[in-house]
């Protein structure tokens, strides 16, 4: 079967079942998300040794370090997974809710309600528990999902999907609600793109690459996660010991995700700019700085332009030195990719400065950047964290994966 013929088979079936998603009340879509979350747990032999499947082809292949710890599942990873199920299961669902209600002056009354976009193709890479979020929130906004994910994941994404399927299949959910695309022909995602009046929106996850081939080439909208360049500007005036704490943690903890600091900003005046980078040094962490960052300890190597625009994903960050908040917010204009943006300071009105100033779709204050991320925002989990200014942006769920549509009741008005 051609990817075309492919695409278009699988849309269509799951524009079905979206209609008998629809209908279902939120307490039974709720019963079958707990249903395929207790799937998961059940089935985690097979879907631990489908991941080590994937390990041990992306170690022969030379995945890199961080890819392969955004690839690896163990026990309570996917536990973590499960139960994000069913955190999503649990949450108050914005389908049906009212967003305005007015009544015009000729009697008509209007109202604005939220409702699933439809069929909604998710385009991925890497992480396998993108396979469950996004069943999840899809399934519990109301949509159905198409989900094409990486090569690299293969094993683990159809045994994840397999597991989901038959729980929710044991809730009374059509089997084409959630599909994983079976085949990883590029060129089926090439055809995912161009399914315009199949697919309602497309949501790509993943590198500078994947979202750029899916921006160009879409004929559907598209809801973009570009790369998270995270910026951390140390203020003259942070507490020494919590911008310590915080600058190891938003870069160490985990490297490979998008909310990871990549470039860390030092107020020339900061007392403790050297202990500072020898606490990231320490934990096992390449400086790459400007000549004044260098100067703060021996082991930082010098920076290149690029590394300004990098989203390294692993145990690399760019440091430099700014005279004051001004030169903060000039670098990140210039570098930021208004993922998550953060400032450590003590002094209200610097933080406030930077709150209203910085044109990202998460700006912190005082807190590790790593908390860029849906399930720690309260959102039960994310499909993404969408980098632009339309429609939806931060971190995606349910919301999100909502459009509205206006309901008129009227009592016989003629317009004249």
């Amino acid at each position: 079967m051609n990817p075309e013929t492919l695409v278009a088979d699988l849309a269509r079936n799951g524009r079905r079942a979206q209609t008998v998603l629809a209908r279902m009340s939120d307490a039974d879509r709720a019963d079958a998300l707990h249903a395929a979350a207790s799937a998961l747990r059940a089935d985690e032999a097979t879907i631990l040794e489908a991941n080590a499947g994937d390990i041990a082809a992306g170690e022969a292949a030379g995945l890199t370090g961080a890819m392969l710890d955004r690839l690896r599942l163990d026990a309570d990873r996917l536990s973590a997974i499960a139960d994000a199920v069913d955190a999503v299961a649990d949450l108050t669902t914005p389908v049906g809710q009212m967003i305005s209600r007015d009544e015009r002056p000729n009697g008509l009354v209007l109202e604005r309600v939220r409702i699933p976009i439809g069929l909604i193709g998710i385009i991925y890479e890497s992480r396998p528990n993108v396979t469950a979020d996004a069943a999840a929130l899809c399934l519990k906004s109301g949509n159905a999902a198409l989900l094409r994910g990486g090569s690299e994941a293969v094993r683990s994404n159809r045994a994840i999907e397999a597991s989901f399927a038959r729980g929710l299949e044991s809730a009374g959910v059509p089997a084409a609600a959630i599909q994983l695309m079976p085949t990883q022909d590029r060129a089926a995602v090439g055809a995912m793109l161009k399914a315009a009046g199949l697919i309602d929106m497309i949501v790509p996850r993943g590198g500078k690459g994947l979202v750029a081939r899916v921006q160009a080439d879409a004929r559907v909208p598209v809801l973009a996660h570009l790369d998270g360049i995270c910026h951390t500007y140390v203020h003259s005036a942070a507490d020494p010991a919590k911008a310590r704490a915080l600058a190891v943690n938003a870069k160490m903890r985990r490297t490979g995700i998008c909310g990871a600091m990549e470039t860390l900003l030092l107020d020339a005046a900061f007392s403790e700019a050297s202990a500072l980078v020898g606490d990231i040094l320490d934990a096992g962490c390449e400086l790459r700085g400007d000549e004044r960052a260098q100067k703060l300890d021996p082991r930082i190597k010098p920076a290149t332009d690029e590394d300004w625009d990098a989203e390294y994903l692993d145990a690399i960050l760019s440091v430099a030195v700014v005279d004051d908040i001004d030169g903060a917010l000039a670098h990140i204009a210039a570098h930021s990719s208004g993922h998550t943006d953060v400032i450590i300071t003590e002094d209200v009105d610097v933080a406030e400065q930077f709150l209203n100033e910085v044109d990202s779709a998460i700006v912190m204050v005082n807190a590790s950047s790593q908390f860029a991320d849906g399930g720690e925002f309260g959102l039960g989990a994310e499909i993404g964290i969408a980098t632009g200014r339309l429609h939806a942006r931060g971190p995606v769920a349910l919301e999100g994966l909502t459009t509205y549509k206006w309901l008129v009741r009227g009592t016989g008005q003629t317009r004249p």
